[in-house]
């Protein structure tokens, strides 16, 4: 059900996290959003820096706003992306080092490498009692979010699947992983329906594993299916929303974490099996490897599919004539009707400055009105590029 792009052709937008102002140097460390909000130095800062946040994307000039994930604790690499629903389920205790012997196969790299660095020096807690749904306060972020925006506001989380790659269970009460998962799915889903009931009709479930397994294991796997069901739990009842899809091939401090990034295996289960209305795919950053898969069905795809437009990876600033490029190739295979222009991921944990983030989106934004422009079609205002707006102007003549 499109509620937010129904009436927008080549919408554009970011995919989620934002960089942090640095003055918000305060973390929620596990307590509720209502607590934290009892201290009158949070509640201004995160207020203030929702406002920053939203400011910089309108005047980026993107159509579909974000919150910027500033509910995550400012960690490191961005592990509080997996841990906010973790520290505060019940079932969940302990932040411990997870063990060789249930590590991911996918998730080992090489002393002296910045992904070990990572991967070894995140901390989880252990599964010790059966998980149940906690508040996650998702409802009061949106409001707080959507109160300051004139635009619509895409709430983002976690999927619950990839969070199963990272937990050992020490408790009886679960036989595998995919109980642990199965339930992680049924309190996601019950926190989105309060998203939901609070207004929000733009939900974005983040990086299902589907790609990871179908590569690793093959798309008829049992893993696979498992993961769909899962999926499918996870949004179940959101019929009244525009949910999209997530994915890409990892964001940890802007690293990709895998070699293996096609698309192939995984093409038909994220355009036929999965509920969901859009489907993200990165593709800058892998030079647009596999776009013509959706060329077969072009006009006629069972999901809009956002293309990521800007790499979150590359620190250089794009612009609008590359960006417009990228658009240009896109629709070859992908009708207007059909496509929004996005991120590869976004722009936070522990990623890039605010500069490039803001810089890069309103690329993506005046990139787009390019081939607007060339299509006959409405373009976005962007204040950002407005030369009577700029934060200097120089002068036609010195000063006497």
């Amino acid at each position: 059900m499109y509620t937010a792009t129904r009436d927008l052709v080549l919408p554009t937008t970011v995919t989620g996290s934002w960089p942090r102002p640095r003055w918000f140097d305060m973390s929620m460390q596990g307590r509720p959003l209502d607590t934290c909000m009892m201290d009158v130095r949070y509640r201004e800062r995160f207020g203030d820096a929702l406002s920053v946040v939203i400011g910089d994307e309108e005047r980026a000039g993107i159509d579909l706003l974000t919150h910027g994930d500033l509910h995550c604790d400012d960690d490191m690499a961005g592990r509080s992306w997996h841990h906010y629903p973790l520290q505060r389920w019940k079932g969940f205790e302990g932040d411990h080092l997870q063990s060789e012997e249930t590590r991911s196969p996918w998730l080992r790299y090489p002393p002296g490498t910045l992904l070990n660095e990572i991967y070894t020096g995140w901390r989880w807690p252990r599964v010790v009692d059966s998980i149940e749904h906690r508040s996650l306060d998702y409802a009061k972020i949106w409001r707080m979010a959507q109160a300051r925006a004139s635009r619509p506001v895409k709430f983002g989380t976690c999927c619950s699947q990839v969070m199963g790659l990272f937990l050992d269970i020490h408790t009886s009460k679960y036989g595998d992983h995919r109980q642990v998962i199965w339930d992680m799915a049924v309190a996601m889903n019950t926190e989105l329906r309060a998203l939901r009931d609070a207004g929000c009709r733009l939900i974005q479930i983040e990086e299902p594993t589907l790609h990871f397994w179908a590569n690793t294991y093959g798309p008829e796997s049992s893993e696979v299916k498992f993961m769909i069901d899962a999926f499918n739990r996870e949004v179940e009842g959101l019929e009244d929303c525009e949910v999209w899809i997530h994915t890409c091939w990892g964001n940890p401090n802007m690293q990709r974490v895998i070699d293996n990034d096609s698309y192939q295996a995984s093409f038909e289960l994220y355009m036929h099996a999965l509920k969901g209305d859009v489907w993200t795919v990165e593709m800058t950053d892998r030079d647009f490897r596999e776009i013509e898969l959706f060329g077969p069905m072009k006009g006629r795809l069972p999901k809009k599919v956002a293309v990521g437009a800007v790499s979150h990876r590359n620190l250089q600033v794009d612009t609008p004539e590359t960006v417009a490029g990228r658009v240009r190739t896109a629709l070859e295979h992908i009708d207007p009707s059909q496509l929004i222009v996005s991120t590869d991921c976004g722009f936070g944990r522990q990623g890039c400055n605010r500069d490039i983030a803001f810089f890069k989106t309103v690329a993506l934004a005046a990139g787009t009105n390019l081939v607007r422009a060339e299509l006959g079609l409405p373009e976005s205002s962007i204040p950002a590029c407005d030369p009577a707006l700029q934060t200097d102007i120089v002068p036609k003549r010195a000063a006497p």
